[in-house]
């Protein structure tokens, strides 16, 4: 199993996927949204990877930290939650988001991941609750910025403005994007006030 690789950017491709040269031999991995948008070809890469093997299928999945691949491991756990899921929860929560939606059994926290209704947040929370809350999955605190979800923290502004959870899921589901929580609350508002 590949755990870990560091190499040179080859090639990005439009399917959240790239090429890392790492000695010679070019691996291809599937990395979440984010890392992906923030990367260059020619670039130098460190992944942490998750190895996921399946009957007809054998492919990398790369993380930018060892927390990150972690909770990408324990969400593979969930009934229903497969690897493109799981980056893109990664993406929109963060490791710290994520901790802190089971730690708290919050399933609302959830549902801002486009796809993930009530159903299936409720679910994941009964799967995955007491693995979180175990201390040793316990998932460490990541670098400060490195694992929080500006998604998070505007949801977590707009309960506290007074909107609802559908509002919300719906105003964040519309918008793009945005380099600011501030720029990120800005957009939702515009979008609830219509």
């Amino acid at each position: 199993m590949i755990g870990y690789l560091r190499g040179l950017v080859l090639e990005l491709d439009d399917d959240l996927s790239l090429i890392l040269d790492v000695g010679g031999v070019g691996y291809r991995v599937t990395v979440g949204s984010r890392l992906h948008a923030s990367l260059d070809v020619g670039e130098q890469l460190t992944l942490y990877v998750h190895t996921h093997v399946r009957e007809d299928l054998l492919a990398l999945y790369g993380l930018a930290h060892k927390q990150e691949r972690k909770a990408f491991a324990l969400l593979l756990g969930a009934h229903g939650v497969g690897p493109s899921l799981a980056l893109l929860i990664l993406d929109q929560l963060g490791v710290d988001g994520l901790s802190s939606a089971m730690l708290n059994e919050d399933a609302d926290a959830l549902c801002v991941v486009p796809g993930i209704g009530k159903k299936t947040a409720s679910r994941m929370v009964i799967d995955l609750a007491s693995r979180f809350a175990d201390s040793e999955a316990r998932l460490p605190a990541v670098a400060p910025g490195a694992g929080t979800s500006l998604r998070q923290e505007a949801r977590v502004a707009l309960l506290e403005l007074g909107y609802s959870n559908d509002e919300i899921q719906r105003a964040l589901g519309s918008v793009g994007e945005l380099d600011s929580v501030e720029a990120l609350l800005r957009a939702c508002l515009r979008e609830l006030a219509r």
